[in-house]
């Protein structure tokens, strides 16, 4: 018997994913690298207020530390000057933001803004 109805997929519809499914890769791949540093920094930030050492340090100390750190962890978009700094009661509180431009082809880039704190669930 012979089917009336034809089941696939077209050339035209193939093409059309593979470009979707391309530019979707393409635009991931240029993306994590920003977001594995701002999850970086975060830890970093997390780990510094964890630390005994820096419970009772200057600002200026924090500072250092985390410049230490960040050339450490090969991070470069933001500075231990970059960082604000404060007490929660006798918590030490790190946070920071920063905003990251990403160029995807020719005049359009993706813009965006990251912050975090070392206090809080995501940072």
């Amino acid at each position: 018997m012979l089917n009336k109805h034809q089941r696939g997929v077209s050339l035209s519809g193939l093409l059309m994913w593979s470009v979707i499914i391309v530019l979707v890769l393409i635009t991931g791949m240029k993306v994590v690298p920003p977001v594995i540093e701002y999850v970086s920094i975060v830890k970093n930030i997390k780990a510094m207020t964890a630390d005994s050492q820096l419970a009772g340090a200057t600002v200026s100390d924090i500072r250092k530390a985390f410049d230490k750190r960040a050339e450490v962890g090969y991070i470069d978009v933001i500075k231990g000057s970059d960082l604000d700094i404060s007490k929660d009661g006798s918590d030490l509180v790190i946070s920071f933001a920063y905003a990251k431009k990403i160029p995807l082809a020719g005049p359009v880039s993706l813009y965006i803004d990251f912050q975090g704190s070392s206090k809080g669930k995501g940072g």
